[in-house]
């Protein structure tokens, strides 16, 4: 089925059922604004009703209370029926009518916030009640019928529903909708995650490593024995060799096409997405085939007999891949000490730590990856689709990338980076002197930027080699002296809001 023969869809009826109602009022004055029919539980039902908005109990579709001091709210046929229905399957229309089930396209739920309770300190049964079932439902149902059905499964994303609301007028595409089930489904994983982490603290495991940073330092992990990669062949993993991994999980979970990274001290310095995986290795080896040399490659699919031939020859302590057939492991295993891991985005925990001074510094992990509506223009030059692609891939990269980060790319291949420099002017030179290493051409190539630019120098120097296309969170109080240099050059520059320092 086709974007277009799915069309756009007006939303009509909507289940609201969230924890954090700071939003609330506005969403639902919003849809009541556009005649949508409004269902919630709880005390979400309470708070718009208060607001004198009509909104109707979803006791009132199922005809049963909410039991089990709320564990048991919305897990119902007259529910999960008007959500997974599909218009154009008349048996599945023919059953809502004989059951007396509404069809639902609107789905807003904010989970219980298990995380928070976590870090608040709850104790044990209080973390179990935090354990969201029917949310986690509602969601994955929706996402499942993102044909049909809109689904907003975090509270970060009710501006978005707000701007689907009143400019969008209640009117949504399939990509818009696809995009958003996307998210719903991190969101979910995430979720299911950050419980498994949980209920699993206690088989914490302390393992010696290889050594630490440098050989005449003893190093260990102490952790969640699950937490670690599972090791198929190879010496035994040393501290850098778990710093470098983490970073090459957390950079390839960020991409949906098949792709090849090959990440050096933490940075990617190799990196391209391909439907071909073996085109995908081969950029990402041509775009720094010296820096990639004792690093580590990952992939977010698994290696094919090609791709396995083509890396073996080289130098590489890791290859890491979500798995292997018996075919490839003969390959690859031929190298004694080389370090094969089966990897998952599943290792990734929700929070990051980090010692320091005695301490411990608590953040949670960078789950944000823009999307093509996350870019906004700020030029009169506005990016193609293909360059929205390109700047879309850069901004992953970057995002993985030590700060000051500037990122090169075209075709969906990393050319060059700069990184970890104190300004980003420098950054660039770095990234523009690397291409040049290695011949690659930046014309009509596309530039990423983890953090805004303080001065309009960096797009001078981007427009003097050939960069028509800019991404970059915005942001400095200098922005205009930037946009004002790319409309005179004619660049297209799109702000994203987000910034992705790595530190």
């Amino acid at each position: 089925m086709t974007t277009q023969s799915i069309g756009k869809k007006r939303i009509k009826r909507a289940i609201i059922s969230v924890y954090h109602k700071d939003d609330l009022p506005r969403i639902a004055m919003a849809l009541n604004d556009l005649d949508v029919e409004i269902y919630a539980t709880g005390g979400t039902f309470d708070a718009i009703a208060r607001l004198q908005i009509p909104v109707k109990a979803v006791e009132a579709l199922t005809h049963h209370p909410a039991i089990l001091d709320g564990r048991v709210k919305t897990l119902h046929p007259k529910i999960f029926g008007g959500i997974l229905a599909r218009p154009d399957h008349p048996k599945d229309m023919e059953e809502l009518l004989a059951y007396s089930i509404p069809l639902f396209d609107l789905i807003v739920v904010d989970l219980y916030p298990f995380q928070e309770a976590l870090t608040n300190g709850a104790n044990w049964d209080e973390m179990i009640e935090k354990i969201d079932i029917g949310g986690v439902s509602l969601i994955r149902a929706a996402a499942k019928n993102h044909q049909e059905v809109v689904v907003i499964s975090r509270k970060d994303q009710y501006p978005l529903l707000l701007n689907i609301l009143t400019k969008g007028k209640g009117i949504t595409h399939f990509d818009q909708r696809k995009d958003l089930a996307t998210e719903a489904f991190r969101t979910t994983s995430l979720y299911d995650g950050a419980i498994y982490d949980y209920l699993a603290q206690n088989h914490t495991t302390t393992q010696p490593l290889r050594y630490g940073e440098n050989p005449h330092q003893a190093g260990h992990y102490i952790g969640p024995a699950h937490s670690l990669p599972k090791k198929l062949h190879g010496k035994e993993l040393s501290y850098n060799n778990l710093l470098d991994i983490e970073a090459a999980i957390e950079l390839i979970s960020d991409f949906s096409q098949p792709t090849i990274a090959i990440i050096k001290h933490t940075n990617p310095c190799g990196c391209a997405s391909d439907s071909n995986l073996l085109k995908a290795w081969e950029k990402a080896l041509n775009a720094d085939p010296i820096s990639a040399f004792g690093g580590v490659v990952i992939t977010n699919c698994p290696i094919d007999t090609a791709v396995a031939k083509a890396i073996h020859p080289h130098f590489f302590e890791i290859i890491a891949a979500p798995s292997f057939s018996e075919e490839v492991l003969q390959i690859l295993t031929k190298k004694k000490k080389r370090i094969i891991l089966q990897t998952s985005s599943q290792l990734l925990p929700r929070q990051k730590t980090r010692s320091l001074l005695q301490g411990v510094l608590v953040q949670d992990r960078d789950t944000v990856v823009e999307q093509p509506h996350n870019l906004v223009p700020c030029t009169l030059a506005k990016p193609k689709p293909k360059q929205i692609k390109d700047l879309i891939f850069a901004n992953i990269v970057a995002k993985h990338t030590k700060s000051n980060a500037i990122v090169l790319a075209k075709d969906n291949m990393l050319l060059a980076s700069g990184m970890g420099q104190c300004s980003r002017i420098d950054a660039l030179r770095q990234a523009i002197e690397k291409a040049k290493q290695f011949d690659h051409s930046l014309e009509n190539a596309v530039m990423a930027s983890d953090a805004f630019f303080p001065f309009s120098d960096c797009a001078e120097m981007a427009y003097s080699v050939g960069i028509t296309a800019i991404v970059q969170p915005g942001g400095s109080l200098r922005d205009n002296e930037s946009i004002d240099v790319c409309d005179d050059l004619q660049i297209a520059m799109v702000f994203t809001n987000t910034r992705h320092f790595k530190h």
